[in-house]
């Protein structure tokens, strides 16, 4: 594991993504928790979906590599 800190628009982007490969990107919960999760981060979700659509590639990796195994 790295002692790198994650930038925060990665993690919203990671979180945002992998919710909605998962299918609950309408789910209320998942709404509850992103709105939280932008305004702490003091980002907005159209700045998370231009960095979603300019580093997918990226993400879809990082998602994939730390995905639970089993």
């Amino acid at each position: 594991m790295s002692n790198r800190p994650i930038d925060p628009i990665f993690g919203a982007a990671v979180l945002k993504l992998s919710m909605a490969k998962k299918g609950l990107i309408t789910d209320p919960g998942f709404r509850v928790v992103y709105a939280g999760t932008l305004r702490e981060l003091g980002i907005k979700d159209s700045a998370v979906e231009a960095y979603i659509a300019k580093n997918r590639e990226l993400l879809e990796k990082h998602i994939e590599a730390n995905r639970p195994k089993g």
